[in-house]
């Protein structure tokens, strides 16, 4: 599992170093903001942005910690947003 301190400390990093939440059914979140995350006890909200408004969230998408199999920084190449390669399941 995934810890929510590990999340906190990238959260908190300054300067902000942008990064990627994959989960375990393949979707994933870039987070180039940490505004654009909150935590809780046992998972992590992660506000999906508008695409031409920075930091203007369309929807909130809850991950449990638990499905975290990894976060990965994102290069300077990465599109604004959280949701670059995010696929809605359903």
């Amino acid at each position: 599992m995934f810890r929510v301190e590990d999340m906190r400390e990238r959260l908190d990093k300054r300067p902000f170093e942008p990064f990627r939440i994959c989960l375990t059914d393949g979707r994933t979140y870039d987070v180039n903001h940490p505004d654009l995350c909150m935590l809780g006890r046992t998972t992590v909200h992660v506000g999906v942005p508008e695409s031409k408004v920075k930091r203007l969230v369309m929807r909130i998408d809850q991950c449990a910690l638990v499905h975290i199999v990894r976060i990965e920084p994102i290069n300077g190449h990465a599109k604004r947003g959280a949701s670059k390669t995010h696929r809605k399941s359903g």
